[in-house]
C-alpha cells in the first residue's frame, strides 16, 4: 500500500503490536517520489519467529523499530532485535494523545507512521547487562522478602505453642534454633537436653573464632 503522509524524519522504520502468540509488523519506507509505502504481516512469538521478523524488517532496510510497552511481552521481542535495530519503547498512554489516527489503520501502522514522523516518545530502557542484573536484584530481593516472611510465620507458631526458643537463642534460625527445632520435631522435650545443643554449638563457635 502506498499513500502520502506527513513530513518523515526516518527513511525506513517498522512498528510491532506485541501480543502474547503474535506479533503484527509493519514495515515503512519512504520512495524516491516522496510516497511511502508500507507492508503488514503477522509473526509468532518464538525465537525462530522473531528472528524471521528481523530479517522481514532487514529486507526493506528499516533502521528504526517501534513497540508498545505491553507489560513484559516487549522484553523477548527487545532481546532479538535489539543488535539490528535502533529500538524504541512507547507508553501505550502516549500513543493515544497522538491526533489523526483514521480508523482503518491497525495499531502495527500506526506506531510505524508515528515513529516514521518522530512523533514518538521512548521510554527509558536500559542495556542488556544492566537489565540483567536488574532482573537477578528483583528476584533476590523477592527471595529475602519471603524468607522473612517465612521467619516470621515461624516465630508466630513457636509462640503459639507455647516454646520460647527466641528467649535462648539469638537467631532462631541459626544453626543451633534449627538443631533445637529438628531436635523437638523428632520428639526430644527435655529442657536440659536442648540447652545442650546451644552449648554444644557455643562451644564449637569459639573454638572456630581460636
Amino acid at each position: 500500500m502506498i499513500r502520502k503522509v506527513m513530513e518523515v524524519i526516518h527513511q525506513r522504520v517498522g512498528g510491532l503490536d506485541v501480543h502474547k502468540k503474535m506479533v503484527m509488523a509493519c514495515r515503512r519506507r519512504l520512495l524516491e517520489d516522496g510516497q511511502v509505502e508500507s507492508e503488514t504481516l503477522e509473526f509468532g512469538t518464538s525465537t525462530l519467529r522473531l528472528c524471521g521478523l528481523s530479517k522481514w524488517l532487514s529486507e526493506w532496510g528499516c533502521t528504526h523499530v517501534a513497540m508498545e510497552s505491553t507489560g513484559v511481552l516487549w522484553i523477548p521481542v527487545w532481546n532479538v532485535l535489539e543488535a539490528d535495530f535502533k529500538l524504541l519503547l512507547t507508553n501505550a498512554q502516549q500513543l493515544k494523545k497522538v491526533p489523526g489516527r483514521k480508523r482503518d489503520v491497525g495499531d502495527a501502522e500506526w506506531i510505524a507512521q508515528l515513529m516514521q514522523c518522530g512523533l514518538l516518545k521512548p521510554s527509558f530502557v536500559p542495556n542488556r547487562e544492566v537489565r540483567h542484573w536488574r532482573t537477578l536484584t528483583r528476584q533476590r530481593m523477592k527471595l529475602i522478602d519471603q524468607h522473612t516472611g517465612v521467619v516470621n510465620r515461624l516465630h508466630k507458631v513457636l509462640q503459639q505453642g507455647n516454646i520460647k526458643l527466641s528467649s535462648v537463642a539469638t537467631d532462631v534460625m541459626g544453626v543451633s534454633g534449627r538443631a533445637m527445632i529438628w531436635a523437638m520435631i523428632e520428639g526430644e522435650s527435655d529442657p536440659e537436653s536442648l540447652a545442650v545443643i546451644i552449648l554444644t554449638d557455643r562451644t564449637a563457635s569459639g573454638q572456630r573464632s581460636n
